[in-house]
């Protein structure tokens, strides 16, 4: 399709200084919502083994469950590019098995594919780019495990470790980094040491090249939100939303009504 965005279109959005938008998804019906809302990075996460199927920890999703959720994503999205988390196993394996879940990955519909904790595997990352796959390379604190970093706690020889990961990664040829927990102070500095886009979530801000956002939690469609005091820190309360309409059925179900729609 002549409008979808390509790798190359993000990361020229980066040398013209505008901000890349990112969103994580794990359906195809929010899929088509977020591409028609313009976002121009969809990003299957790993994470939907707690948020959607309530497993202890990201650990516990495989590879084949990552491979389902993409590629009903994929079928979503017309003009976002797409990105799929590679499991945890895999990287952790060697070159070989990275690359072999790579390939799967791409099968299902994914134009770039994101590895975890990226640094501690360089040798991985460089095998899965040199077998023609766009890599997204994560760093900074790793989703999985770790305690969220902050200014106090960052100092000059963090900041120097952070931009050393980023340029290694930058030479092992990734294609865009996510930098978890940047802080305004790390951020910047890695921003402006290399060339390709730098997004980030948690701990992120306006000084990257963009962010990350897990849509479940931005919209409130989690059920802890129904007990959100306010609005504070999401963009809507779809819990809410839900709930009421779903009380609204059970009135007209009881009531002896025709339910709407049917």
């Amino acid at each position: 399709m002549s409008d979808a965005l390509t790798l190359a279109a993000l990361q020229q959005m980066k040398r013209d200084g505008r901000k890349i938008v990112g969103v994580v998804v794990y359906d195809i019906q929010m899929a088509q919502v977020v591409d028609r809302a313009g976002v121009d990075l969809v990003s299957v996460g790993d994470s939907v083994g707690t948020a959607m199927w309530g497993q202890r920890d990201a650990f516990a999703v495989t590879l084949d469950q990552m491979r389902l959720v993409c590629g009903a994503v994929r079928r979503g999205v017309t003009r976002a590019l797409v990105s799929c988390d590679m499991p945890y196993g895999p990287l952790q394996q060697g070159p070989d098995a990275a690359v072999a879940a790579a390939r799967r990955l791409v099968e299902e519909g994914a134009g770039i594919v994101k590895l975890d904790a990226a640094p501690a595997h360089p040798d991985a990352v460089r095998a899965v780019v040199q077998a023609g796959i766009p890599v997204w390379a994560q760093f900074g604190v790793t989703p999985h495990g770790g305690a969220p970093r902050t200014d106090s706690t960052i100092g000059p020889d963090d900041v120097g470790r952070f931009v050393g990961e980023a340029t290694l990664l930058g030479d092992c040829g990734a294609a865009m980094l996510d930098f978890t927990h940047s802080g305004p102070v790390a951020g910047p500095a890695v921003v402006a040491a290399v060339p390709i886009p730098v997004l980030g979530g948690l701990g992120g801000g306006p000084w990257l090249d963009g962010r990350i956002r897990s849509i479940v939690n931005a919209t409130g469609y989690v059920a802890h939100a129904l007990d959100d005091d306010t609005s504070e820190g999401r963009y809507a309360n779809v819990a809410r939303v839900v709930r009421d309409a779903v009380e609204a059925y059970a009135d007209d179900v009881r009531a002896e009504r025709q339910v709407r729609g049917g």
